[in-house]
């Protein structure tokens, strides 16, 4: 099936059904939305869809073991702290991509719109320095970092946080991280360690847009870049990924 911008209106809430092998998102009108269009987008497969794979992505500073395909999933030793980026670059576009971490308090993510010169030059255990952050996060993360910081862990959540990093800029969705740099997620959708979760993203014209396992939960708005590469992210614990699955959009 084929969608266009139109399809996506702000404010509009998704719900997920199977049908067949394919996750279809039925999207319902809420607020002030009630005469929104309806319309049915097929999630991961058809007209459009590429399939992401090993030879799609580029190791920029990791060991060589920090990224193995096995077969069609993709799994992350977690060291050294670092990310593998797309070969190309994606300016509009929507995705799908299934993970789990392996281990309690695991931390990853997904980085948008990553520059070139954000990843220029990065060593080991570096992130980069300009892009959107999709946040992976288990739920042992936050008892991990109260016990450890001896501080409450109300700046972030387990469920798909949205930021921006470095110098990049977003306006970030209600709810909002204490500071404004985050989006909450309005819903707590992700499953814990272990399982495998869903995540459909849609990036188009510098608004970015997140469902957890069928359901909106966070994004933002007036991002900068809103052009770049496309990484996943090793930060400190084992996590898996697959079906990487993207449709660039006009």
């Amino acid at each position: 099936m084929t969608c266009s911008k139109q399809s996506f209106t702000v404010g509009t809430h998704f719900t997920a059904c199977l049908v067949g092998f394919a996750t279809i998102l039925l999207p319902t009108p809420v607020h002030a939305q009630e005469s929104a269009p309806e319309a049915k987008i097929s999630i991961g497969t058809g007209k459009g869809w590429v399939t992401l794979g090993e030879k799609d992505f580029q190791m920029v500073n990791g060991d060589p073991d920090t990224w193995v395909w096995k077969e069609e999933v993709l799994v992350c030793k977690g060291t050294p702290v670092g990310v593998t980026k797309s070969v190309k670059t994606f300016t509009n576009f929507e995705m799908v991509a299934t993970w789990r971490h392996l281990k309690k308090a695991g931390n990853s993510g997904i980085f948008l719109w990553a520059s070139e010169a954000g990843l220029k030059g990065l060593k080991p255990n570096q992130l980069p320095g300009v892009g959107i952050e999709v946040q992976i996060l288990d739920h042992g993360y936050t008892e991990q970092f109260e016990k450890s910081s001896g501080k409450k862990a109300d700046w972030f959540t387990t469920h798909g946080d949205v930021f921006p990093v470095g110098g990049s800029k977003m306006i970030p969705f209600e709810p909002k991280a204490p500071g404004g740099s985050r989006s909450f997620p309005s819903k707590n959708l992700s499953l814990g360690v272990g399982e495998w979760n869903h995540y459909y993203i849609r990036a188009i014209d510098g608004e970015v847009r997140l469902w957890v396992n069928g359901g909106e939960v966070s994004g933002g708005t007036k991002c900068n870049p809103k052009t770049g590469f496309i990484c996943l992210e090793s930060e400190g614990s084992p996590v898996e990924f697959k079906n990487l699955r993207i449709r660039e959009l006009p």
